[in-house]
């Protein structure tokens, strides 16, 4: 077995710090997980995403969802991405309940974005093209993550944050990823001797 070659999105956010991608994705999403229980019963996370037709996206769509959420938290040696996940079936399910357009025109425009971008940087659609092609487009995208201007950063901010949101609500972040283990019972409570 060929080791597992560790992928560029995943490298340190801040040199200094050592803080990685993962890290502040991570920290950012542990507030929502009480809240995020809720969902994990979804009848779309507990199908695969390879044998479920898309509810909201057409099957091209879908396809370049699953690897943009993938590069946005890619499986590691600690835990699954967001495709084992079922990060883009959990996007696709939570748009087509939507009684609201504007997010269904928001993802539908911002793809497009995507698929022109990548035509413009590499020739080729972004599904055609490289790892190293996707990524660079992927930090392109995201180089004004904090103050998002252009369309396509804009939509990359609502791509980040749908796919944290899925992934750290899904089974795979929370118990794999956090090592949420649950409520735990407390034997006893030391306390502080403050003399």
């Amino acid at each position: 077995m060929a080791e597992k070659k560790k992928e560029p999105s995943s490298i340190a956010v801040d040199e200094k710090s050592g803080v990685t991608r993962r890290e502040v994705i991570k920290l950012g999403a542990g507030a929502a997980i009480t809240a995020a229980v809720v969902g994990l019963d979804s009848p779309v996370l507990a199908e695969s995403s390879q044998t479920t037709a898309p509810l909201f996206f057409t099957k091209e769509e879908f396809a370049l969802v699953d690897e943009l959420t993938e590069l946005i938290i890619p499986a590691d040696d600690h835990s699954p991405g967001a495709r084992a996940a079922q990060v883009a079936d959990y996007i696709d399910f939570r748009l087509s309940e939507s009684f609201d357009e504007q997010p269904k025109i928001r993802w539908r425009e911002g793809l497009r974005l995507v698929e022109q971008l990548s035509k413009e940087m590499h020739g080729k659609s972004f599904l055609e093209a490289s790892q190293e092609q996707r990524i660079a487009l992927l930090a392109r995208i995201a180089q004004n993550e904090l103050k998002p201007v252009k369309p396509e950063e804009l939509f990359f901010r609502e791509l980040k944050g749908r796919t944290a949101n899925a992934y750290y609500s899904s089974k795979i972040g929370i118990h794999t990823e956090m090592e949420y283990k649950g409520n735990t019972y407390l034997k006893e409570f030391v306390g502080y001797d403050a003399t």
